[in-house]
């Protein structure tokens, strides 16, 4: 019942639950309980789907040594990604309220009304949107949460692809 013991595509298989199982959450957390997603939140997302790809093709791929390897560093990459876009989500939260800001646009407005380029700009700024903490467990915000899983997702398909196998 070991983890660390399973085989490289049990691995990955587990891996792409828990991706599939934090999305799914978003889901509901969105929908059911109507928290609106931030610019942020929708990045986070989308490298929780690449890294949950990632996970998948590995499994069902199930390569050698060498083709461990690059499925360690993608997912090491996508993980490095997820956490950058949760510490910027973490960082505009801390800082001092804006008396000037305002609330951005909502993603699909955005997305349908400005360059993309435009886009991106405003989402990685920050908006009040997203410095606003709306969601909370054991008093920490779900940035955080995201960061956490990130890390652990990244060093357990990193340390997956490239342990030594017997």
């Amino acid at each position: 019942m070991n983890p660390f013991r399973w085989s490289f595509r049990a691995q990955c298989l587990t891996g792409f639950f828990v991706c599939a199982a934090l999305f799914a959450y978003a889901i509901y957390v969105q929908f059911d309980l109507g928290v609106e997603q931030c610019p942020l939140c929708i990045f986070q997302r989308i490298a929780f789907i690449a890294m949950g790809l990632v996970f998948l093709v590995g499994a069902i791929h199930d390569p050698r040594a060498g083709g461990r390897r690059v499925y360690a560093l993608l997912l090491l990459l996508t993980a490095c990604i997820g956490i950058g876009f949760a510490a910027r989500h973490l960082w505009v939260q801390h800082q001092p309220p804006d008396p000037m800001a305002g609330c951005a646009p909502g993603w699909s407005y955005m997305v349908s009304n400005f360059p993309i380029s435009k886009v991106l700009k405003m989402a990685f700024t920050g908006s009040a949107d997203c410095a606003e903490v709306n969601w909370t467990f054991l008093g920490i915000s779900m940035p955080f949460w995201t960061l956490v899983c990130f890390v652990l997702l990244g060093a357990g398909g990193t340390w997956a692809g490239l342990r030594k196998t017997r």
